[in-house]
């Protein structure tokens, strides 16, 4: 029961979480974007800038429009956000505070036969650092473009891309290769993903990246009393994520392992509980 109760919960979290990011109702009927004070500010999790609903900024697309337009000074305001963000929620923004990774989550319960992770995966999660680097970092420096954001990011074309192209008729004389091509890997990811639990997340997402190097230091998490553990492993095994320990970079700190530890040597992080967070949401 305080399984299904904390699940319950997170779900509640993510999809409040989507709806805050996303309140601008009037810009899904008029397919205008809203340009107010809010707008200066980055949510924690990826949510595309363009998208009709938004009224905060993507931290991905603030930190490569920095890049771009700095002329190679640094985007303080843009780092020392995720930076603070990083250090204070970490990859629980992953697990509870990101709507494309409720969508993924969504997906996923589609019933169809399920990928395990394996020696592959582990390897494969490797993969967002690199995109990390070349797209949202070397692309937006050399080509001053915003790589990520314009050549990948299915967040975007999914929240914004397609919402526009369907409420203002004359974008859609203005559809190219470009934007078929972002439909295609977006299609593809959701396609991964009904039977490959958060490939996105896993493989592809470069903010995972950036939130999964505070991991060692973040406030919020969920934590291994070791004077309890007897390293039986249940927690890795029943993690759907390519984790090798509890709360490592991969972790998203769900609390899913909480409920598979016989010993009861699993808890939340002690100076934030992510019970009593969640729990403000009902």
């Amino acid at each position: 029961m305080h399984r299904d109760r904390l699940m319950v919960r997170r779900r509640y979290t993510q999809l409040i979480a989507a709806v805050l990011y996303n309140c601008n109702i009037k810009g899904f009927m008029t397919g205008s974007i809203y340009k107010g004070p809010i707008k200066g500010f980055c949510a924690p999790g990826i949510n595309c800038y363009s998208c009709p609903g938004a009224v905060t900024s993507c931290p991905l697309g603030s930190l490569q429009t920095g890049l771009l337009s700095s002329k190679y000074k640094v985007p303080y305001y843009v780092l020392g956000t995720i930076i603070l963000m990083g250090l204070f929620l970490g990859r629980f923004i992953c697990g509870f505070l990101c709507p494309f990774g409720l969508f993924q989550e969504l997906i996923y319960k589609i019933p169809t036969k399920k990928i395990k992770k394996n020696k592959v995966t582990r390897i494969m999660s490797c993969l967002k650092y690199i995109i990390l680097a070349v797209f949202v970092i070397i692309i937006p420096l050399v080509k001053l473009v915003p790589g990520f954001c314009k050549y990948i990011c299915p967040a975007g074309t999914l929240e914004a891309g397609i919402p526009l192209v369907i409420s203002e008729p004359r974008l859609r004389g203005l559809v190219g290769f470009l934007f078929s091509w972002k439909i295609f890997i977006l299609v593809v990811i959701l396609f991964i993903c009904t039977f490959c639990y958060r490939s996105f997340c896993r493989f592809i997402c470069p903010l995972g990246a950036i939130y999964s190097f505070f991991a060692p230091v973040a406030v919020v998490g969920v934590k291994v009393d070791t004077g309890k553990c007897i390293n039986c492993d249940k927690c890795v095994e029943n993690c759907l994520m390519d984790v090798r320990k509890v709360g490592d970079r991969e972790c998203i700190h769900c609390g899913e392992c909480i409920h598979h530890c016989p010993v009861e040597a699993i808890r939340t992080s002690p100076h934030i509980s992510i019970d009593g967070i969640i729990r403000k949401t009902k």
